[in-house]
């Protein structure tokens, strides 16, 4: 039974847990699948051959049977005929094919018992392919349904740091302006001095003038 060594182990543990441990999980269930579907070939190939064999035993022991009966049948005869030599041989042969008879219904039974846990096997086997076989469809959606979810989350996680860097640009963007807006006032500042110095000077000269011409006038007044 060592060809369903691997069909048992499969199937006795978790397909979910061998999911976790694949690189890709898709591939995993189709390899499984694979390895299935091949063993299920050499089961098939020996259940046949165990069902022959349980019908080669069965023909044998038939015909075993169908001699002694048919030894009986010649004996009874020869009786009715008064050919009491006869019935004798035929006795002895039915005895001789009966002391097979034990040993051919102990291998029918033992073929018959092979056959049948073969074809148990074989049957639990297809079903278990056709139940994966099933489950497949479903686990590669699920599988499907994840990346799409992990692509989202990806999105999302880009949506957040494209956020952020919006937020770093506005800080940026106020420092920028406060920036521009103290070298603005610095400007005016510098613009205010100016005009401020050269206001005072035009007032400096502004005044001396007017004195200038008002001590002219009075000196035009005294000569007169």
């Amino acid at each position: 039974m060592g060809i369903l060594t691997r069909f048992r182990d499969i199937m006795s543990s978790n397909i979910n847990a061998l999911l976790d441990k694949a690189e890709d999980p898709e591939k995993m269930i189709d390899q499984c699948l694979r390895n299935l579907n091949s063993d299920l070939g050499k089961v098939k190939s020996e259940t046949a051959a165990i069902m022959a064999e349980e019908q080669r035993a069965k023909r044998v022991l038939d015909d075993c049977n169908e001699e002694i009966t048919r030894m009986q049948t010649f004996a009874m005869k020869a009786l009715e005929a008064g050919n009491d030599d006869d019935a004798r041989k035929f006795l002895e042969k039915k005895a001789s094919v009966s002391a097979n008879l034990s040993g051919l219904q102990e291998a029918y039974d033992l073929a018959k018992n092979n056959a049948a846990h073969m074809r148990q096997m074989h049957d639990k086997l297809v079903n278990d392919i056709n139940e994966l076989e099933a489950r497949k469809d479903m686990i590669k959606g699920k599988l499907a349904v994840a990346k799409t979810q992990e692509r989202i989350n990806q999105m999302g996680s880009s949506v957040v740091n494209a956020n952020n860097s919006m937020a770093s640009f506005k800080k940026y963007e106020e420092m920028a302006d406060k920036a521009i807006d103290k070298a603005n006032a610095m400007a005016e500042l510098n613009r205010s001095s100016a005009d401020q110095t050269i206001e005072d000077l035009t007032m400096k000269y502004s005044i001396n003038n007017s004195v200038e011409d008002e001590l002219a006038a009075l000196k035009a007044s005294l000569n007169k």
